[in-house]
């Protein structure tokens, strides 16, 4: 069976990809990971302080200063 087609008419949209994320959702996502940066930082100076031997907790706030 033939088919033939006079007129088409479409209307294509294009999407810039940055605006697919509404800016509450954004926000969350950033929240998110500057938590699991901050989560990370603070286990990696939790392992530090357990492998060193130190004076003490006043040396290691000397330090700190």
């Amino acid at each position: 069976m033939e088919v033939n087609i006079d007129d088409v008419v479409s209307t294509v949209r294009t999407v810039d990809g940055d605006s697919l994320l509404a800016p509450n959702t954004l926000r969350r996502i950033v929240q998110a990971v500057l938590l699991a940066v901050e989560e990370r930082e603070l286990h990696a100076r939790r392992v530090r302080s357990e492998q060193c031997v130190s004076g003490g907790l006043r040396e290691e706030l000397e330090e700190e200063h």
